[in-house]
């Protein structure tokens, strides 16, 4: 018969050695999760709760980024377009360079919002204003010589007009990535392109955009070579493009073109195919060039001189590519920069 004394001691010695099992199983257990790379769950087989099962799977982030994506009202829809028009005003009087950074980020929470909507309703006005930003990162990134870059911002500025069901911001769009194909040295495959981007706006197309993109087709149809489809474009621009002063489209804020504007890219044209009615177009539109569209003045600058060396007249055309080169300077446009240089070597 066991007395008090040996009763303690029992359950000192049964104390310690369930302590030390515990020890023993805790180390066992430690190496294994090591081994296999499981947790005390999976090694017990102990079920896991619903709320462990739903942050391990994402499920509480994926939700909460849907519903922060549904309460894009069309007041912030707004204001991300108000933002778009904001570093559009910046790059026609500043230039590109200095809006990389900003354009990123504004792409990026516009993207981020289009990812995560759902509702066609919640997800058109944000491709909208998705597709309005990408198109303007696309040329500001071309303006810098970013070419790859601007070639999938279009493409990212396409898919959001598909998206949006905006046939207008589509055939834009097009047309601009016709430009990269240009000065990539493509302008057969270029023409091609604008002319089907004519196409792809349908008959939904401003009559504004419409004489928009016959004066861009003119320009390409200059560059490849094709002086006929060159002057003809240019007639169909002429013809489509509404009477008075309003250069601003109303249906589409990225289109900018009126009589000057017109007058200008007429200019341009008729420079690229030698023609000698280019001069007089071209200071006629340097006349009445809108002083805050400073980049453009570069352009008109290049062009300009490169009329005057059709003409062989030198010293003026000398005098415009060293104005065009200030203005490059200011604006720190590679593309400008990279076309006084070519016109420089045929001094």
């Amino acid at each position: 018969m066991l007395t008090v004394a040996s009763t303690a001691s029992l359950r000192v010695y049964v104390s310690e050695w369930e302590n030390e099992r515990r020890t023993i199983s805790s180390r066992y257990a430690k190496i294994l999760r090591a081994l296999l790379g499981i947790t005390d769950d999976e090694l017990t087989g102990r079920p896991k709760s619903p709320s462990a099962f739903a942050a391990a799977d994402g499920y509480d982030e994926l939700i909460s980024r849907i519903d922060e994506a549904r309460n894009v009202s069309l007041t912030m829809v707004k204001t991300f377009m108000d933002q778009t028009e904001l570093l559009r005003t910046i790059d026609r009087q500043m230039g590109a360079a200095s809006l990389v950074d900003q354009m990123t980020g504004h792409l990026t929470r516009l993207e981020e919002a289009l990812t995560f909507a759902v509702l066609p309703e919640t997800r058109r006005p944000v491709a909208l204003a998705l597709a309005g930003a990408a198109t303007l990162a696309a040329w500001q990134a071309l303006d810098v010589g970013a070419v790859e870059r601007a070639w999938r911002h279009y493409e990212l500025g396409k898919r959001a007009a598909q998206e949006a069901d905006e046939p207008m911001y589509l055939a834009h769009a097009t047309a601009e990535q016709a430009f990269v194909l240009c000065d990539a040295g493509r302008p057969e495959t270029a023409v091609q392109l604008v002319r089907d981007a004519q196409r792809l706006g349908g008959k939904a197309k401003s009559p504004r955009l419409t004489a928009w993109l016959y004066a861009a087709e003119a320009e390409i149809c200059a560059r490849a070579g094709l002086q006929d489809d060159c002057q003809r474009a240019l007639e169909h621009a002429a013809r489509h493009l509404p009477a008075g002063e309003q250069a601003r489209d109303p249906d589409m804020l990225s289109i900018f073109l009126n009589e000057g504007h017109l007058t200008r890219w007429r200019g341009n044209a008729l420079a690229l195919i030698g023609d000698p009615e280019a001069v007089d177009s071209l200071y006629t539109a340097l006349d009445t060039t809108d002083p805050t569209f400073i980049r453009a003045t570069a352009g008109l600058r290049c062009d300009l001189a490169q009329a005057h060396l059709a003409r062989g007249e030198y010293d003026q055309a000398q005098e415009h590519l060293r104005n065009a080169k200030l203005i490059a300077s200011r604006t720190k446009s590679v593309r400008h920069r990279r076309r006084i240089e070519q016109l420089t070597q045929q001094l």
